[in-house]
């Protein structure tokens, strides 16, 4: 696989989509769809494949794009509007004129409601599509089993009507209808019904919920329990079925969706061309900043060229903010349903774009990744440099025994765990974590300064304002106060405290800043526990062989490095034991494991 194409498999999204191979001329050859994009595409890659067919088209593969989609059921409903527009050359399935289902809601008096593969814009409502005839025909039997609704096609006007035009039929007396046809059942009882089946449709069933347990109730005082239990059953079928779509909507027609996310050097923006409520064509780039552009100045860009790039003219345009692109073009900033998501939708594939963008850098530039996380935690830690060297402090005790610390240094974003360093508590008395870690932070400091070893650019101490305030006493008594940037990390709300500053610094949940600071507050408690448990587990082993009469030091540490532990000490025999440490101190030992019985 060429190098190119493997560093694009390596950052695709572990996420369902859709992705699209293009050959040397540019042109889409074929386009499938993925629950995990990754391993979908990373397969073709991966394996010696049988078919002829899919080694000429993997020969042939020269780039790869993609989309990123919500659920799988998205994917395959994207899948299916792609090929039909492309016709790649390598796609089979697909690629006639086979539609999904829709439910329709005619637009007439006394709508009449159906299913059909075929949308008409003649003001009816459709709903879908759907992925399942059957969930379609189950919801459709539900609705006609809650609600009596016409089936003919007659013109039921008021006026045809009143003259009698129409008899009713076999339907009405069989109660699958009320007579509308001959006046027997008034529009607005009809329509009230048409507004409680829109909502089942949507999956609104809390209105329809009573109907649904008085009908079961009905049928189960009459003893007609197989009835309710059909009921039963075609309510746990509609659980299973997907009542929207974010991929297609019917009401949302020839609209051009735009988003953009942004970082200190590159706007990443996203394009959606959304045609007969179906999402025809993606496209995302990175546009690099030449100032300090805002978001609004990139997008407009971005729009302009695009539409002028893909010869677009959709009057409509949907933004997440309000961007000036012209008099002729109507700017909308949805708030929310599906209009909300196709924009939401949109974001989440800038933002995966971005992704890719980083690994591919860490991959082949490591240097500019480095950089640019640099920059990114100066402005958010507020810092006059980069902290490209960083040290950690945390604390360990369980009710002031066997009281230790933990240093862990960053460099470059990176663990240095040659750096790191373990300290006993030597001068705190109980458990005092402030003035454990006065002592620690002088200790630490106080020796780089006196081996002449470079200094960090941050140090971050785990805990509140009182954690700080500690390590900016030593600080003061060794000089360095100002000289180094320090800051305390609370871990209930990961609130950042800064000295002399009352008001805690809240960084954005998902920016890299705050994945590195909680990775260094987590590194240094893990380091420190770990020392901890070490050092109160021999502290317990020692002092259960510490009880034995008239045995020293020097002949507990023989037994330890001996037998490893005081379990293996009792139940070492007592020929062991001799051949260990001589018969005297042998017989202390085992006389003390094994008392004998008077």
């Amino acid at each position: 696989m060429p190098a190119s194409l493997e560093l694009q498999v390596q950052t695709l999204p572990n996420e369902p989509g859709v992705y699209q191979y293009f050959d040397k001329d540019d042109v889409i050859i074929y386009i499938g769809k993925a629950k995990n994009l990754k391993k979908r595409v990373a397969s073709y890659f991966n394996k010696n494949h049988e078919n002829g067919k899919t080694r000429v088209l993997v020969k042939k593969i020269v780039n790869i794009k993609h989309i990123v989609v919500n659920t799988e059921t998205d994917a395959l409903l994207l899948e299916n509007n792609l090929i039909k527009k492309y016709k790649p050359k390598y796609n089979v399935l697909l690629k006639d004129d086979k539609s999904y289902p829709w439910i329709c809601i005619k637009k007439e008096r006394f709508p009449r409601l159906f299913m059909t593969r075929r949308v008409i814009k003649d003001g009816s409502e459709y709903f879908g599509p759907y992925t399942s005839v059957k969930t379609v025909r189950v919801l459709l039997d539900l609705i006609k089993e809650l609600y009596p609704l016409r089936t003919c096609s007659f013109d039921l006007s008021q006026k045809n009507i009143n003259e009698g035009k129409y008899k009713v039929c076999l339907e009405y007396h069989l109660k699958n209808c009320r007579g509308a046809c001959e006046g027997l059942e008034t529009e607005a009882n009809y329509n009230d019904s048409i507004k409680e089946i829109r909502n089942i449709i949507k999956g609104n069933f809390k209105e329809s919920l009573d109907k649904f347990q008085e009908m079961m109730l009905r049928f189960a005082e009459k003893m007609e329990f197989e009835e309710a239990q059909k009921i039963k059953e075609k309510l746990n079928l509609l659980g299973n079925y997907q009542s929207k779509s974010t991929i297609i909507n019917p009401s949302i027609n020839n609209v051009d969706v735009f988003s953009i996310i942004s970082d200190e050097t590159h706007g990443y923006a996203n394009f959606l061309k959304i045609s007969n409520g179906s999402i025809i064509q993606s496209h995302t780039a990175e546009i690099k900043k030449k100032l300090d552009e805002t978001d609004k100045e990139l997008l407009e860009l971005f729009i302009v060229e695009i539409r002028q790039r893909f010869n677009s003219q959709s009057p409509e345009i949907y933004a997440p903010f309000k961007v000036n692109v012209g008099e002729s073009v109507k700017v909308t900033i949805p708030i929310l349903g599906d209009k909300k998501r196709i924009v939401e939708l949109s974001e989440r594939n800038a933002k995966y774009y971005r992704q890719e963008q980083f690994k591919q850098i860490k991959i082949v530039d490591p240097d500019r990744h480095v950089k640019r996380i640099m920059a990114q935690m100066k402005k958010d830690l507020r810092l006059s440099v980069e902290p490209r060297h960083i040290e950690c402090f945390d604390n360990s005790n369980i009710q002031g025994t066997n009281p230790v610390a933990a240093c862990v240094v960053f460099k470059d974003g990176k663990p240095s765990k040659k750096d790191y360093r373990h300290y006993n508590i030597k001068t705190v008395v109980g458990p005092d974590d402030f003035a454990s870690m006065e002592e620690v932070v002088y200790r630490r400091y106080k020796r780089l300064l006196a081996e002449e070893e470079p200094l960090p650019q941050l140090i971050i101490v785990d805990g509140g304002k009182g954690q700080l305030s500690s390590a900016l006493k030593s600080l003061e008594i060794l000089g360095l106060r100002g000289k180094i940037a320090i800051i305390g990390i609370a871990k209930r709300l990961e609130e950042i405290y800064y000295p002399e500053d009352p008001i805690p610094l809240y960084l954005d949940k998902k920016s890299e800043t705050l994945k590195i600071t909680q990775y260094l507050r987590n590194e240094a408690h893990r380091f420190g526990i770990t020392f901890h448990r070490n050092k109160r587990s021999k502290s317990a082993i020692k002092s259960e062989l510490e009880q034995i009469p008239d045995i020293g030091a020097q002949t507990i540490t023989t037994l330890l490095r001996k037998f490893k532990s005081a379990k293996r000490v009792k139940e070492a025999s007592f020929e062991d034991l001799i051949e260990a440490i001589g018969n005297a101190r042998a017989t202390k030992v085992h006389e003390y494991y094994h008392p004998k019985k008077e």
